[in-house]
Protein backbone atom coordinates (compact mmCIF):
# COMPACT_ATOMS: atom_id res chain seq x y z
CA UNK A 1 0.00 0.00 0.00
CA UNK A 2 0.85 3.40 -0.89
CA UNK A 3 0.27 6.64 0.48
CA UNK A 4 1.69 10.38 -0.02
CA UNK A 5 1.92 12.30 3.16
CA UNK A 6 1.98 15.95 2.12
CA UNK A 7 3.35 19.36 3.80
CA UNK A 8 1.83 22.00 6.11
CA UNK A 9 2.16 25.91 6.11
CA UNK A 10 1.45 28.22 9.20
CA UNK A 11 -0.75 30.67 8.22
CA UNK A 12 0.51 33.62 11.57
CA UNK A 13 2.35 32.11 14.48
CA UNK A 14 2.07 33.82 17.42
CA UNK A 15 4.24 32.64 20.42
CA UNK A 16 2.04 33.69 23.43
CA UNK A 17 3.22 32.42 26.59
CA UNK A 18 6.20 30.60 28.18
CA UNK A 19 4.91 27.36 30.09
CA UNK A 20 6.33 25.90 33.47
CA UNK A 21 7.12 22.97 30.89
CA UNK A 22 9.47 24.79 29.10
CA UNK A 23 7.50 24.80 26.07
CA UNK A 24 5.63 27.63 24.54
CA UNK A 25 2.18 28.15 23.78
CA UNK A 26 1.52 29.37 21.19
CA UNK A 27 -1.85 30.19 18.27
CA UNK A 28 -1.57 28.81 14.60
CA UNK A 29 -3.19 28.07 11.07
CA UNK A 30 -2.18 24.93 9.96
CA UNK A 31 -2.75 24.71 6.41
CA UNK A 32 -1.73 21.71 4.00
CA UNK A 33 -0.01 22.51 0.88
CA UNK A 34 0.61 19.97 -2.05
CA UNK A 35 3.91 18.86 -2.09
CA UNK A 36 4.26 15.61 -1.07
CA UNK A 37 6.59 12.22 -0.19
CA UNK A 38 5.77 8.61 -0.57
CA UNK A 39 4.83 6.37 1.85
CA UNK A 40 4.90 2.31 1.01
CA UNK A 41 4.70 -0.32 2.90
CA UNK A 42 4.71 -3.87 1.63
CA UNK A 43 5.88 -7.93 3.17
CA UNK A 44 9.50 -8.15 4.61
CA UNK A 45 11.22 -10.05 2.30
CA UNK A 46 13.91 -11.04 4.68
CA UNK A 47 12.57 -10.50 7.92
CA UNK A 48 12.45 -7.32 10.50
CA UNK A 49 11.42 -4.06 9.90
CA UNK A 50 13.56 -2.46 7.25
CA UNK A 51 13.14 1.60 6.33
CA UNK A 52 14.48 2.37 2.99
CA UNK A 53 14.97 5.74 2.11
CA UNK A 54 15.10 7.86 -1.33
CA UNK A 55 14.92 11.38 -2.61
CA UNK A 56 16.45 13.96 -0.20
CA UNK A 57 19.14 12.75 1.79
CA UNK A 58 18.10 12.12 5.73
CA UNK A 59 20.47 12.75 8.78
CA UNK A 60 20.50 10.27 11.64
CA UNK A 61 20.01 6.31 11.64
CA UNK A 62 16.42 4.95 9.90
CA UNK A 63 15.53 3.24 13.34
CA UNK A 64 15.11 7.38 14.72
CA UNK A 65 13.38 8.38 11.99
CA UNK A 66 9.45 8.75 12.82
CA UNK A 67 7.97 6.63 10.75
CA UNK A 68 9.77 3.80 12.39
CA UNK A 69 8.80 5.25 16.20
CA UNK A 70 4.53 5.60 14.85
CA UNK A 71 5.42 1.34 13.31
CA UNK A 72 6.88 0.69 16.67
CA UNK A 73 3.90 2.29 18.43
CA UNK A 74 1.56 0.46 16.66
CA UNK A 75 3.05 -2.94 16.85
CA UNK A 76 3.41 -2.22 20.79
CA UNK A 77 -0.77 -3.08 20.67
CA UNK A 78 -1.51 -5.26 17.21
CA UNK A 79 0.18 -8.14 16.12
CA UNK A 80 1.51 -7.16 12.29
CA UNK A 81 3.80 -8.90 10.08
CA UNK A 82 7.43 -7.47 9.99
CA UNK A 83 7.72 -4.89 6.96
CA UNK A 84 9.40 -3.23 4.35
CA UNK A 85 9.11 0.47 4.42
CA UNK A 86 9.86 2.55 1.76
CA UNK A 87 9.86 6.40 1.77
CA UNK A 88 10.55 8.73 -0.93
CA UNK A 89 11.40 12.34 0.92
CA UNK A 90 10.33 15.15 -1.30
CA UNK A 91 9.38 17.57 1.70
CA UNK A 92 12.64 19.46 2.69
CA UNK A 93 13.18 19.44 6.10
CA UNK A 94 14.36 21.95 8.58
CA UNK A 95 11.92 24.13 6.68
CA UNK A 96 9.06 24.30 9.02
CA UNK A 97 6.43 22.45 6.57
CA UNK A 98 6.06 19.01 8.95
CA UNK A 99 7.51 16.69 6.77
CA UNK A 100 8.65 14.10 9.40
CA UNK A 101 5.20 14.47 11.74
CA UNK A 102 3.26 13.92 8.14
CA UNK A 103 5.36 10.72 7.56
CA UNK A 104 4.33 9.22 10.38
CA UNK A 105 1.10 10.69 11.15
CA UNK A 106 0.17 8.78 7.55
CA UNK A 107 1.90 5.61 8.66
CA UNK A 108 -0.29 5.45 11.66
CA UNK A 109 -2.95 5.63 8.68
CA UNK A 110 -1.75 3.60 6.32
CA UNK A 111 -1.47 0.40 8.94
CA UNK A 112 -4.81 1.34 10.33
CA UNK A 113 -6.29 0.89 7.50
CA UNK A 114 -3.95 -2.24 5.73
CA UNK A 115 -4.24 -4.15 8.27
CA UNK A 116 -7.82 -3.16 9.32
CA UNK A 117 -6.99 -2.17 12.90
CA UNK A 118 -10.09 -0.12 13.39
CA UNK A 119 -8.37 2.12 15.50
CA UNK A 120 -10.64 5.73 15.97
CA UNK A 121 -9.73 8.42 14.76
CA UNK A 122 -9.34 10.41 18.07
CA UNK A 123 -7.18 7.66 19.32
CA UNK A 124 -4.93 7.69 16.35
CA UNK A 125 -4.81 11.64 17.14
CA UNK A 126 -3.70 10.60 20.63
CA UNK A 127 -1.12 8.24 19.42
CA UNK A 128 0.12 11.02 16.86
CA UNK A 129 0.30 13.69 19.55
CA UNK A 130 2.55 11.03 21.62
CA UNK A 131 5.14 11.19 18.44
CA UNK A 132 5.56 14.88 18.05
CA UNK A 133 3.81 18.36 18.67
CA UNK A 134 2.26 18.53 15.15
CA UNK A 135 2.34 15.40 13.86
CA UNK A 136 -2.01 14.89 15.05
CA UNK A 137 -2.99 17.96 12.73
CA UNK A 138 -2.10 15.35 9.87
CA UNK A 139 -4.38 13.07 10.79
CA UNK A 140 -7.52 15.03 9.93
CA UNK A 141 -4.97 17.15 7.53
CA UNK A 142 -7.39 20.22 7.08
CA UNK A 143 -6.86 23.33 7.65
CA UNK A 144 -6.96 23.80 11.93
CA UNK A 145 -6.64 26.94 14.48
CA UNK A 146 -3.93 24.92 16.54
CA UNK A 147 -3.18 26.06 20.55
CA UNK A 148 -0.92 24.89 23.20
CA UNK A 149 1.63 23.46 21.69
CA UNK A 150 0.20 22.85 18.54
CA UNK A 151 -1.72 20.13 19.63
CA UNK A 152 -4.87 21.37 20.31
CA UNK A 153 -7.19 21.70 17.31
CA UNK A 154 -10.14 23.61 16.48
CA UNK A 155 -11.71 23.25 12.89
CA UNK A 156 -11.67 26.69 10.83
CA UNK A 157 -13.61 27.04 7.77
CA UNK A 158 -10.16 29.33 6.26
CA UNK A 159 -10.20 28.26 2.36
CA UNK A 160 -7.53 29.65 -0.09
CA UNK A 161 -9.03 27.91 -3.35
CA UNK A 162 -8.18 29.85 -6.33
CA UNK A 163 -4.53 31.04 -5.08
CA UNK A 164 -1.76 29.63 -5.66
CA UNK A 165 1.48 29.23 -3.78
CA UNK A 166 5.12 29.88 -4.03
CA UNK A 167 7.73 27.79 -1.47
CA UNK A 168 11.56 28.89 -1.02
CA UNK A 169 13.18 26.58 1.19
CA UNK A 170 17.42 28.02 0.90
CA UNK A 171 20.09 25.76 1.70
CA UNK A 172 19.55 26.87 5.25
CA UNK A 173 18.85 24.95 8.86
CA UNK A 174 17.20 26.98 11.57
CA UNK A 175 17.69 24.98 14.37
CA UNK A 176 14.14 24.61 16.40
CA UNK A 177 15.28 24.57 19.86
CA UNK A 178 17.61 27.94 18.86
CA UNK A 179 14.31 29.69 17.49
CA UNK A 180 12.69 29.10 20.58
CA UNK A 181 15.44 30.36 22.63
CA UNK A 182 15.53 33.65 20.63
CA UNK A 183 12.03 34.00 20.69
CA UNK A 184 10.23 36.48 22.84
CA UNK A 185 6.53 35.74 23.46
CA UNK A 186 3.67 38.13 23.80
CA UNK A 187 0.26 38.34 23.05
CA UNK A 188 -0.74 39.63 19.03
CA UNK A 189 -2.07 43.66 18.40
CA UNK A 190 -4.63 41.62 16.55
CA UNK A 191 -5.96 38.45 17.35
CA UNK A 192 -5.04 35.60 14.57
CA UNK A 193 -8.33 34.77 14.43
CA UNK A 194 -9.92 38.18 13.59
CA UNK A 195 -7.49 38.93 11.08
CA UNK A 196 -7.59 35.87 8.97
CA UNK A 197 -11.49 36.83 8.38
CA UNK A 198 -10.26 39.53 6.68
CA UNK A 199 -9.52 39.30 3.10
CA UNK A 200 -6.28 38.18 2.70
CA UNK A 201 -4.68 41.28 0.87
CA UNK A 202 -5.35 43.08 4.45
CA UNK A 203 -2.92 40.53 6.15
CA UNK A 204 0.69 41.26 5.35
CA UNK A 205 1.68 42.97 8.80
CA UNK A 206 -1.39 42.11 11.04
CA UNK A 207 -0.56 38.02 10.09
CA UNK A 208 2.76 37.66 11.73
CA UNK A 209 5.42 35.01 12.52
CA UNK A 210 7.38 35.58 15.86
CA UNK A 211 9.87 33.19 14.91
CA UNK A 212 10.38 35.82 11.95
CA UNK A 213 12.62 38.79 13.95
CA UNK A 214 15.32 36.86 15.49
CA UNK A 215 15.41 34.14 12.47
CA UNK A 216 15.56 37.44 9.74
CA UNK A 217 18.47 38.56 12.01
CA UNK A 218 20.43 35.67 11.98
CA UNK A 219 19.77 34.66 8.72
CA UNK A 220 19.59 37.77 6.63
CA UNK A 221 19.25 35.35 3.12
CA UNK A 222 15.50 34.18 4.25
CA UNK A 223 14.21 37.95 4.95
CA UNK A 224 15.24 38.64 1.60
CA UNK A 225 12.92 36.23 0.12
CA UNK A 226 10.10 36.86 1.58
CA UNK A 227 10.95 40.48 0.12
CA UNK A 228 11.06 39.04 -3.26
CA UNK A 229 8.48 36.92 -3.01
CA UNK A 230 6.14 40.57 -2.20
CA UNK A 231 8.07 42.15 -4.83
CA UNK A 232 6.63 39.76 -7.49
CA UNK A 233 3.30 40.20 -6.55
CA UNK A 234 2.49 38.08 -3.89
CA UNK A 235 -0.52 38.54 -1.68
CA UNK A 236 1.02 37.82 1.43
CA UNK A 237 4.14 36.13 2.10
CA UNK A 238 5.65 34.78 5.55
CA UNK A 239 8.32 32.13 6.83
CA UNK A 240 6.61 28.58 7.63
CA UNK A 241 6.87 27.41 11.16
CA UNK A 242 10.21 28.10 12.85
CA UNK A 243 11.87 28.04 9.13
CA UNK A 244 13.66 28.22 6.96
CA UNK A 245 11.17 27.91 4.10
CA UNK A 246 9.57 30.78 2.87
CA UNK A 247 6.26 30.77 1.18
CA UNK A 248 4.08 33.58 -0.87
CA UNK A 249 0.18 33.31 -1.93
CA UNK A 250 -0.61 34.69 -5.20
CA UNK A 251 -3.51 35.54 -6.75
CA UNK A 252 -1.86 34.16 -9.99
CA UNK A 253 1.42 31.89 -10.64
CA UNK A 254 3.74 34.43 -12.17
CA UNK A 255 4.95 33.63 -15.39
CA UNK A 256 8.88 34.19 -14.09
CA UNK A 257 10.45 34.13 -10.81
CA UNK A 258 13.82 35.60 -9.94
CA UNK A 259 16.56 33.11 -9.77
CA UNK A 260 16.57 32.18 -5.98
CA UNK A 261 20.55 30.62 -5.21
CA UNK A 262 21.34 27.20 -3.68
CA UNK A 263 17.33 27.45 -3.02
CA UNK A 264 14.69 24.60 -3.58
CA UNK A 265 11.81 25.88 -5.16
CA UNK A 266 7.68 24.80 -5.12
CA UNK A 267 4.73 25.95 -7.10
CA UNK A 268 1.62 24.98 -7.08
CA UNK A 269 -2.47 25.42 -5.96
CA UNK A 270 -4.00 25.62 -2.67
Amino acid sequence: MIKFPNAKINLGLNIVSKRPDGYHNLETIFYPIGIKDALEVVPSQTGGDKLHISGIEVDGPTENNLVMKALRLIKRQYMIPDLDIYLHKQIPFGAGLGGGSADAAVMLLLLNELFTLRIPEETLITMASGIGADCAFFIKNKPVFARGIGNEFEETDLSLKGYHCVLVKPDIHVSTPEAYSLVKSAQPEVPLKEVIRRPIEEWQGLLVNDFEVSVFAKYPQIGKIKEQLIHEGAVYASMSGSGSSVFGIFKELPEWLPAFDNCYVWKGAL
